[in-house]
Parts: C-alpha cells; sequence; structure tokens
C-alpha cells in the first residue's frame, strides 16, 4: 500500500464529494473546460474546436496522445492534402514507400502504421505467422502454431504491450540473462523491449543470447528521436517502431516499423488493407505519404536551431517566474533519445507560497488559459515543484505561459489549516458497493479494517483481485483509493463520496483516471442478528 502522505497527496486535489473529471453522470469540479462561444456547427480554422464547444490547451508536458501528441510539421501537411486528391493500389505504395524509407533511415525496409502500437502489433503478428495467410486469419487462436510465446523483459512491461497480447502469445517475462536464456524455446517468437530498457538485459545482451535460437528483437522507441544509422539496429534489435505523432511531428495516427524486408513484408500483410486481425489498423494513403514526408523533413531539419529556440522559450519563462521571492528554476538539458527536450523545473517552499505543485498544474490545466504542465516534489523537505517540457509548444506561448504561472504564483493565500472536521460517523466494517460503469454494473466490497482519526484503511475487493485501500473520512465526506495492479497495466480508482446520516451507505463518484468515471454506492454489509451456539459433533457424521 502507498504510504499515508503519499495517499494524501493525491487525494488532496480532489474536492470532497466530487470526481476530478468529466464524468458522464454529471458535472464535476473539473469536466470538460468548454468555450463561452460555442455554435452548432464546426466551423473550419483556429476556432475549430471552440466552435464546438471545446477548449484547447497548451502544450507544456510533451508527446502524450490524450492531448494530441505533436504538431505536425508544415511538410507533412502538405503531403497529406496532396495525397488526399489522388487514389493509389496500397500494396504498391507501400512497395515505394519502403525503398525511400530505407534510403532515408539506412535501414533495409520501412512500413507506415496506424500508429507505433499498430507497428507492435503487425511486427508480432509477423513473427507468429511468417507471413501464412492461412495463421494469420486464425489470429488469436494459436492453436497448432509453432511459434506462439513472446518474451519481455520485466523492466520493459508497459501498458502498450497490449499490441503484443492481442495476437493471442502468451507473454513470457524474465529478468536475467540465465532466465532469458532459459526461456528461449522453439515457441519463442519474438522478443520485445522498451527502449529504455536496462542492464543487465540491454540490447547487446539480448541480441547475443537471442542469436542462438535466431528469434527476432522488436525494439519500441515511440516517442524517441530517429537515429541514423539507427542505434538499436545496430545494437542488434531486428525491428524497431517510431510513432508518427511524437518525436518525428509526422501524423498523430502513424507510426513506422523499420528492419528486415522478409519480415516487414509479412508485417504489411497483417496490416490493413488486408483482411485479418489487422484489418482494424488502417493507415490511409494520406497518413503513409504524411509519415514519409515526416521523415524527409526529420533528416532535413536543423536540430540544434530548434533546440536553442525550445532553451529561450525556457529562460524566458524562467526570468520571469524567478522575480518571485522563494522561487528558483532549474533548466535541465537532459541527453536521452525518448522526449529528447529541454525541461524547466521551477521550486518554491509550499509553506511561503501556500500551494504545492499538484494544485498548481491543476489549476493551470483546468482554467483558462488551459495550461498542460507536470508536477511534483522538490529537490529538499517542503518544497514543490511544476516543470514545463518545451518541445511541444508554439512560438509565443512562453509569453502566455509566462504570464499565467507568475500571476497564480503572486496570489494572496490563506496559510493551509490541517485541522479537518470530526468524522460524522464510524465507516469501519464490511461495504458492498455497487458500480454504475457506462454500459453495465459491477458489486465490489469495501472492507474498512482501520479507522484512525479521520484516516481509514482496509481493502477493496473489484471483480478480479483485492487490493489495499486508504483514505479519509471528514464530516460526512469520504474519499478512497485503490491501485489495481498487473504487469504493465494499473487502474487508479479514486472514490469520492457522501456517508448518509444513519452511517450505513455512501455514494459518490469513481474518478478512473484514462477510463473516466462512473457512479458507486456502498452499503453497509449488515450481519444476521441470530446469535446460534456453534455445536461441534463428537465425531464423524452419524447420517448424511
Amino acid at each position: 500500500m502507498p504510504s499515508r502522505k503519499e495517499v494524501l497527496k493525491i487525494l488532496s486535489t480532489f474536492p470532497l464529494g466530487v470526481a476530478a473529471a468529466n464524468s458522464a453522470f454529471g458535472s464535476g469540479h473539473a469536466g470538460p473546460i468548454l468555450s463561452d462561444n460555442a455554435k452548432t456547427t464546426a466551423v473550419m480554422g483556429p476556432e475549430i474546436f471552440r466552435s464546438i464547444g471545446v477548449e484547447p490547451v497548451i502544450n507544456c508536458r510533451g508527446t502524450f496522445t490524450i492531448i494530441g501528441g505533436s504538431i505536425e510539421r508544415p511538410a507533412v501537411r502538405e503531403a497529406m492534402d496532396a495525397a488526399s486528391q489522388s487514389y493509389i493500389q496500397y500494396d504498391e505504395l507501400a512497395e515505394g514507400i519502403g525503398r525511400r524509407l530505407a534510403e532515408l533511415t539506412g535501414a533495409e525496409w520501412g512500413i507506415v502504421t496506424a500508429g507505433c502500437a499498430a507497428a507492435m502489433k503487425h511486427a508480432t503478428a509477423a513473427c507468429v505467422t511468417g507471413g501464412n495467410p492461412e495463421k494469420l486469419i486464425r489470429i488469436p487462436d494459436l492453436t497448432g502454431f509453432e511459434k506462439t510465446e513472446v518474451i519481455i523483459p520485466r523492466e520493459s512491461r508497459n501498458a502498450y504491450d497490449h499490441a503484443v497480447r492481442n495476437i493471442g502469445v502468451k507473454v513470457i517475462n524474465v529478468e536475467t540473462p540465465e532466465e532469458l536464456e532459459a526461456a528461449l524455446n522453439p515457441r519463442t517468437a519474438m522478443i520485445y523491449m522498451a527502449s529504455w530498457q536496462p542492464e543487465p538485459l540491454g540490447t547487446k545482451t539480448v541480441a547475443r543470447i537471442a542469436k542462438q535460437w535466431q528469434v527476432p528483437i522488436l525494439m519500441d522507441a515511440a516517442a524517441e528521436d530517429l537515429t541514423i544509422p539507427n542505434v538499436h539496429l545496430q545494437d542488434g534489435a531486428t525491428m524497431v517502431c517510431y510513432s508518427g505523432g511524437k518525436a518525428l511531428r509526422g501524423p498523430q495516427c502513424a507510426g513506422m516499423l523499420l528492419g528486415p524486408r522478409d519480415l516487414l513484408m509479412s508485417a504489411w500483410q497483417a496490416s490493413s488493407p488486408h483482411h485479418g486481425p489487422g484489418r482494424d489498423n488502417k493507415v490511409g494513403r494520406e497518413e503513409m505519404m504524411g509519415m514519409l514526408a515526416a521523415v524527409e523533413a526529420w533528416v532535413k531539419v536543423d536540430h540544434e536551431t530548434e533546440w536553442e529556440m525550445w532553451l529561450s522559450w525556457l529562460e524566458h519563462i524562467s526570468d520571469r517566474v524567478s522575480d518571485i521571492k522563494g522561487v528558483e528554476t532549474e533548466i535541465e538539458e537532459p541527453d536521452r533519445l525518448s522526449n529528447h527536450s529541454p525541461v524547466l523545473h521551477i521550486y518554491w517552499k509550499v509553506d511561503n507560497l501556500h500551494i504545492a505543485g499538484d494544485e498548481l498544474a491543476e489549476t493551470l490545466g483546468r482554467t483558462k488559459p488551459r495550461i498542460v504542465v507536470g508536477s511534483g516534489d522538490g529537490p529538499d523537505p517542503g518544497t514543490t515543484s511544476i516543470n514545463i517540457t518545451a518541445w511541444m509548444m508554439k512560438p509565443g506561448e512562453d509569453e502566455i505561459v509566462a504570464d499565467r504561472i507568475y500571476n497564480l504564483l503572486t496570489q494572496k493565500r490563506r496559510p493551509k489549516e490541517n485541522k479537518k472536521e470530526e468524522p460524522s460517523s464510524p465507516v469501519t466494517g464490511r461495504w458492498i458497493v455497487n458500480v454504475e460503469f457506462f454500459s453495465s454494473e459491477s458489486q465490489h466490497t469495501f472492507y474498512i479494517e482501520k479507522q484512525d482519526g479521520n484516516w481509514i484503511e482496509g481493502s477493496h475487493k473489484g471483480d478480479f483481485s483485492v487490493r489495499d485501500i486508504a483514505g479519509t473520512v471528514e464530516g460526512d465526506q469520504v474519499k478512497l483509493l485503490s491501485t489495481d495492479r498487473h504487469p504493465a497495466d494499473r487502474i487508479t480508482n479514486i472514490f469520492t463520496g457522501t456517508l448518509s446520516r444513519d452511517g450505513n451507505s455512501i455514494s459518490g463518484e469513481v474518478y478512473l483516471g484514462e477510463y473516466l468515471t462512473a457512479r458507486f454506492k456502498a452499503t453497509r454489509h449488515s450481519y444476521p442478528e441470530d446469535r446460534e451456539p456453534v455445536r461441534v459433533p463428537g465425531g464423524p457424521p452419524l447420517a448424511t
């Protein structure tokens, strides 16, 4: 279970009794920030989102898909517009793109996919089927297949490896070179690795071990800068996949897979327009040419000049907020390939400005002008921070960001009161919890085993697992946090509800992070009032 401090920090940004995101069941405190001038039809141009009531955000966070990834380079948009005006046979188009990507990147071949996850899915299908369509159309039923397993180092497990699992393979987790050697066998179709995978299972080590079985290695480099020649292929990976809508600033709905021609043609076979498990990952001629244009642009861009521009934006923001007493700043220039951007860290003491970094980040993101930033603890006890990532910002936005942060940090605030309202009722015991999702219901159970003043903790039994739960009760307001953790996946449940006057029910909403919200009602379990003595027989039963 997370520490009490960690739970309280997460719950602190959730007002009592209301969920912290858009709810299909009502208006929470931080639902969609709607435009004041919404119209009935979409208006083309800069106001297109506001015209349908959706307020855009300034992206100081990075290439997150949920806020749009990146903004395409002008050459990408031009290529997509041009491609939309003509018809083409898709296999011929893939052939032409494959040759050109090989010329640009130094890889043997390349294909364009419907995002990096689609590239992972198609690459896995290629390794499982070997390009045999009789096998392809049976996915995800791999009965009778020779290759049915994919090995993943545990450090590489992540939410995106669903794309690998969608093929129906059995995932084998390994943590050491010895475990990798023991796991390799004739059923091994592929080894999947994330680009952040550390030693002792780095790319060169894995490639050396996998070579004896001739098992292909897929490297996920989604948010990385494209290196030419490709560093991952040089280190021994067989294939490497990239997102189009991240560092490359190509189409958001495109990705790229680089590697040997024979294996990539099997991956293309598993992609739309061909029927089978990849038909749902359709990539259009517009995205295909836009992705190629992104790579063409990438090799021509002056990346050093671009970096200096990003630094100038962060320096402007830093100079503005550094005028605030007690605020310190630091610009980090990481040398990693993934999410390669300078980052501005802004630090202050919570007791001085009476606001924490995560609270400021919430305010920036949920009120106009909306600015998405990161947040965290500062380097010293009692300090807090927000961070600004430059590479997805647009020219001129540094002025808006600097003024907005300055104005919010210089607002007068009262010191926070630590005094909490006494609970209106004890909440220990078993609770039967009915959870209403968008189109179904589930019955969960809370076991609140301990109540220490406002602090409560226990267990949360969900549909398939039991996990720790903890939170607070202040007056009749209850907040609880539990996290359902699995290899590569986690689902956060934040329950915010109101305790009934008789103390026997709690009703409210469940914030589910990227899975939006649900409603819940918890009812205290009542035990039978009849108290019968337990009689233990003196031996085996005399009748059955």
